[in-house]
């Protein structure tokens, strides 16, 4: 399997699992269009590797799991109001048809387009450091397929605050275990480990049972899911600051937040 430097992704095909780490830890492993071209690439190749049966996405570094699209990335845009060219959108493990298991170990800072990640996730374990947030609305940009993604997990009153809240506000790791945006809180840095066993003891089991359980799962909300994205490419044409705009808001930016 390729991999490219700001990706790493190591089997141990004694257990069937694959751990997929995001390596920009000097970026705070946002994601370059690089990066997210060889994420979706990985994914596929998955599909095809019988001796992976349950997989582990993480974020090297203890400051964040992904902290969304870099903001160097420069991103075209078609001249219509019909069409948005999302660069996030094949991140993915569903978006590339890939049915496997993924468990997401968050460390650190998880913020807007990681959501693309974690919607994708089968579930989450997270460090007691783990914070979430969404800083769309504080630089003037619509949270529409991060939301419409992370609905799907969160109830509908804490994923409209966490878009809302922009950076003044990001949710604890304590706080999300609460409303059951994540599945478990690890003992401090065992995030990875402790995600790493379940996966061992989901990859022990027959991998057609195991798929097709993925797979009903995510039916189960797909459709509601789909109908909503439509919606997204055009509230986002509708509602974002021009590109400067934006930058002007992000270079004012504070570093002041409340942590719930």
């Amino acid at each position: 399997m390729s991999v490219d430097p700001s990706l790493r992704v190591a089997t141990d095909k004694e257990t069937g699992v694959a751990v997929v780490t995001l390596d920009r830890p000097e970026r705070l492993n946002a994601l370059d269009l690089a990066t997210a071209s060889e994420l979706a690439a990985t994914w596929r190749e998955l599909r095809f590797d019988d001796t992976v049966r349950t997989i582990v996405l993480t974020g090297a570094g203890p400051r964040a799991f992904c902290t969304g699209l870099d903001r160097t990335a420069t991103v075209p845009q078609p001249d219509s109001p019909y069409m948005v060219d999302d660069p996030l959108e094949r991140i993915g493990p569903k978006a590339n048809d890939l049915w496997k298991p993924v468990i997401a170990a968050v460390n650190g800072m998880a913020c807007g387009g990681a959501f693309y990640l974690l919607a994708e996730s089968e579930f989450l374990v997270a460090d007691p450091s783990a914070t979430f947030f969404d800083p769309h609305t504080t630089y003037g940009m619509v949270s529409a397929y991060e939301t419409m993604g992370m609905a799907q997990r969160m109830p509908y009153g804490e994923i409209a605050r966490m878009a809302l809240m922009g950076t003044a506000e990001r949710v604890s790791a304590a706080r999300a275990y609460e409303i059951g945006l994540v599945s478990e809180v690890s003992a401090p840095g065992g995030s990875l480990a402790a995600s790493v066993e379940h996966a061992r003891v989901i990859a022990s089991y027959p991998p057609e049972g195991v798929q097709g359980t993925v797979r009903a799962v995510w039916a189960a909300k797909e459709a509601a899911r789909a109908h909503a994205l439509a919606f997204a490419p055009h509230l986002v044409r509708l509602g974002n600051l021009p590109g400067g705009r934006q930058a002007e808001l992000f270079a004012a930016r504070t570093r002041d937040f409340r942590l719930r």
